[in-house]
């Protein structure tokens, strides 16, 4: 009997992956798992139809699908992308597409490394981004009212052919443009090109990895939602040319410009870079990088977190100051938010900054980092001084969080500090827990959402993964003025593992930092467990100079965490220092 020939079929391959899926499931996977099947249900199966899309399979985090037409995949790819931005705290995906042949099963499921490479696109796509192969480019290119970023060959995971890739480019509820328009939106904001880095290596084939750096820089930096970042094949027509940043600035509307360079000797590599005010010409921020070339890969991954941490801290001060040279009465709400956050930083003037945010507010009503840092605001003057909050202010102030959150769900800034406050002020700490590890899944070169992963890790009893937070969260940024609040946090972690001696020096190094309510009350308990009653007694005795009103009724408030144990056990160190009741 013949054997019956193997099915073969001509299709555009559709592979689709939750972001940070196995992450989100730990932290709350019953809310996790809902999401999930609304999205499926919601979103991808109705763009499926409508662009006559076969649903191959689902997984826990992902779907399959083939489509007849190339260019009716990347439409319901699109659309996918399009619709999940504008809904409230959807989960992001990431999507690939590749056109090959396939093996069809009788069950209708199919095979083949057009798949494989479809699925390997998807891995490496930007989160809430759309990955093609060089074969779906050449088909839909001038069929669809989109642009094209071209990402170069690309060394997929098992693949011994490399891939030539396309980012298809997409935002909220449309398209995105390759570079600025005069849309005062894009033109008020922070812009930043980076150029290629130079190799001054006498080895050619660094070339490949001086570019690879460029690349993971402008993706790292695209998630920071405060920054205009030009596409990679504009700042690329300046590569092996001549520079001049202020003639770069003004052919590309940006206000900074990224250079640098790559240099190997030996086993030895040297980065460099560089960040460029394009008006004035001025260094905003310079660094080195040592490093021995043994896991390039890692090597990579390291320079672009340290760079892209710093050249986001530099360009937030930067923008600060330039905010304050504006007259008052030309300030937009971007200028007020930034304005506000420097009255905040100063902690003196916090009445100031939230008559800055409101104002804000009042510009846009739906300027998702405004809302934020209303609510950010009452949370820093409730951990400074110590007040404890009525219950109409803790109610107005959830609101602001909750309303910041569904406006900035892709926003890994706003989505930290609502984590935060929905954590310490809400009580609700499945929800927050949920927002801040989104926040770092969005943008794990996001020092805040690291800041905000750790308090509500340690007030939603996961100490380790608290300190953890905080240990990422100075690794990135160890400038950053969240630092002190890092530090005691750790504080409490360390005392809720039963780790007294790190715990202790933390909180010495936050008081040292500037002294508070919260750091001194780490000192406190942390001195108490291992017996250091002289230290223990003279933060007691700063603490109440700092607020002679407090007691330790109070601490359900101060310290609000989940668990009745870890507040006993504080309480418990209090009582034994002598503190008021």
């Amino acid at each position: 009997m013949a054997k019956e020939p193997i099915k073969r079929r001509l299709a555009a391959i559709l592979a689709a992956d939750i972001v940070g899926y196995s992450a989100l499931m730990e932290r709350a996977e019953e809310a996790t798992y809902a999401e999930i099947g609304r999205i499926k249900h919601e979103v991808i199966e109705p763009c499926l139809a409508q662009y006559q899309g076969r649903l191959v399979k689902t997984t826990g985090d992902g779907v399959l699908a083939e489509f007849a037409s190339p260019v009716a995949a990347v439409r319901c790819a699109v659309e996918i992308q399009d619709h999940l931005s504008s809904i409230r705290d959807a989960f992001e995906l990431r999507i690939g597409l590749n056109l090959g042949d396939v093996i069809v099963q009788e069950d209708g499921d199919v095979y083949g490394e057009s798949i494989n490479i479809a699925t390997r696109l998807e891995s490496i796509a930007d989160p809430g981004g759309i990955l093609i192969s060089s074969k779906v480019h050449s088909e839909v290119e001038g069929k669809l009212d989109v642009g094209f970023e071209d990402r170069g060959e690309r060394q997929l995971k098992n693949m011994s052919k490399l891939v030539r890739v396309y980012a298809v480019e997409v935002t909220r509820r449309g398209l995105l443009s390759e570079a600025p328009t005069n849309d005062a939106s894009i033109s008020d904001r922070p812009s930043i090109a980076v150029l290629p880095f130079s190799n001054m290596s006498d080895d050619p084939d660094q070339e490949y990895f001086a570019d690879g750096i460029v690349e993971d820089i402008l993706t790292a930096l695209s998630r920071f939602k405060f920054l205009f970042v030009i596409a990679r094949n504009s700042s690329f027509t300046y590569k092996g040319k001549p520079v001049d940043i202020k003639r770069v600035g003004r052919e590309l509307g940006v206000r900074y410009v990224l250079e640098g360079s790559v240099r190997k000797v030996a086993n030895r590599i040297r980065i460099t870079g560089q960040l460029i005010d394009a008006r004035t010409g001025a260094h905003l921020w310079a660094d080195r990088f040592d490093a021995h070339f043994q896991d390039i890969f890692d090597l990579q991954d390291e320079v672009t977190s340290r760079v892209v941490a710093a050249i986001a801290a530099a360009i937030e001060q930067a923008e600060i100051q330039r905010s304050r040279r504006k007259p008052i009465n030309r300030l937009d709400s971007y200028d007020l938010v930034l304005r506000g956050s420097a009255a905040a930083y100063r902690r003196s003037t916090m009445s100031d900054a939230l008559e800055l945010f409101h104002r804000a507010i009042d510009l846009d009503k739906e300027f998702a980092e405004a809302h934020a840092m209303v609510a950010y605001v009452s949370l820093v003057e409730r951990t400074v001084s110590g007040a404890p909050l009525t219950e109409q202010q803790r109610e107005q102030t959830v609101r602001y969080a909750e309303r910041a959150a569904r406006l900035g769900h892709d926003d890994a800034s706003v989505l930290a500090r609502a984590a935060h406050v929905l954590a310490y002020i809400g009580r609700r700490y499945d929800h927050a827990e949920l927002l801040a590890e989104r926040a770092v899944i969005l943008n794990a070169n996001c020092a805040p959402a690291w800041h905000s992963r750790g308090w509500v890790s340690v007030l939603s009893d996961s100490p380790e993964r608290a300190i953890e937070s905080f240990q990422q969260m100075m690794r990135l940024n160890p400038l950053d003025p969240l630092t002190v609040g890092a530090r005691y946090g750790s504080a409490f972690a360390h005392f809720l593992t039963f780790k007294y001696e790190e715990g202790f020096a933390a909180a010495g190094q936050a008081v040292q930092m500037g002294a508070n309510v919260l750091s001194l009350l780490a000192l406190i308990v942390n001195a108490t467990a291992q017996g250091r009653s002289l230290e223990a007694k003279g933060a007691a005795f700063q603490l109440l100079k700092i607020d002679p009103r407090f007691r330790i009724a109070f601490m359900d408030d101060v310290f609000p965490a989940r668990s009745a144990d870890a507040r006993s056990r504080i309480k418990q160190a209090l009582h034994a220092i002598g503190l008021p009741e």
